[in-house]
């Protein structure tokens, strides 16, 4: 099954269906990214503060699998924004992935409220890793419309991507507007809402209309609205459910019902990016 991609801003493409590996525990995360590979998953989303990019390294490098049909996005850490921080810290993620060149590489938060709020320097620096070549592509996560204003504005670069939060319950679309104002495609996280989705009546209704499971109802209505979309788990029975999605489609009111689901910012799962300030020890 061919997953679709995306053009990006910078003219590289993107599968629109990735596989992610947040909290897969590091002794499990290469034998996990072994059977999504095997499933067909091509694009694996980590991070530095997932502390799992050497299983995903190893994955790769046991996989067999022809380097450009891969695409592997991973974060910045929080604790490396400052330039010579970061550029120390995308070394590391190189190196524990074993590659020469990333394709995607993302600040994982804004931080406002730290580093004298100058997240701006720290976009600077990863445009360093595109010149050089050791990245494709650059792009931010969980960055607010005033965020995204700034680092274009300041810099002239926009980054390929925004990954935010978005599901049903919080579309998150003031972040997705100022994205699509820059050309900026949206990743999609938490996409069925920590599982929350899967029990909605709207959302079960299609899905028996269909004959598929609501978890694939939700992730085609991520698909069917142009974001990218990455769901994560450990079972090979749902990769395999998650990945078999592109054999049907939704009405435009399908997705319409799926939208107005939204709750607004009680829908929200996950930390407020204005006030996120979590750095690791």
């Amino acid at each position: 099954m061919t997953v679709p991609t995306i053009t990006l801003n910078d003219d590289t493409t993107i599968p629109q269906l990735g596989f992610g590996v947040f909290q897969v525990p590091p002794e499990d995360t290469a034998e996990v990214t072994r059977q999504a590979l095997e499933v067909g998953y091509r694009h694996i989303d980590t991070a530095e503060m997932y502390q799992n990019e050497a299983g995903v390294g190893e994955a790769i490098r046991s996989s067999g699998i022809p380097r450009d049909e891969l695409y592997i996005t991973s974060k910045l850490n929080n604790s490396f924004h400052e330039p010579d921080a970061a550029r120390r810290a995308f070394d590391e993620t190189m190196s524990k992935l074993g590659l020469d060149r990333i394709d995607l590489f993302l600040i994982h938060w804004p931080l406002p409220t730290r580093y004298d709020g100058d997240f701006v320097s720290t976009w600077r620096t990863l445009a360093e890793f595109v010149q050089d070549g050791r990245a494709a592509s650059i792009g931010v996560s969980n960055f607010q419309p005033a965020h995204l204003d700034r680092i274009i504005e300041e810099t002239g670069v926009k980054p390929v991507v925004n990954q935010i939060e978005v599901h049903p319950y919080f579309g998150n679309e003031e972040a997705r507007a100022a994205s699509h104002r820059h050309q900026v495609v949206v990743e999609a996280w938490s996409p069925i809402a920590q599982g929350d989705v899967l029990g909605d009546e709207v959302v079960g209704k299609i899905a028996a209309a269909h004959g598929k499971t609501p978890s694939q109802v939700t992730l085609r209505w991520h698909i069917e609205r142009g974001d990218i979309v990455f769901p994560k788990t450990t079972h090979v029975e749902r990769m395999r459910e998650n990945f078999d999605i592109f054999d049907f489609r939704l009405t435009p009111d399908e997705v319409a019902a799926i939208t107005a689901l939204d709750r607004g910012e009680d829908g929200r799962r996950g930390p407020n990016p204005d006030t996120f300030d979590w750095i690791p020890d």
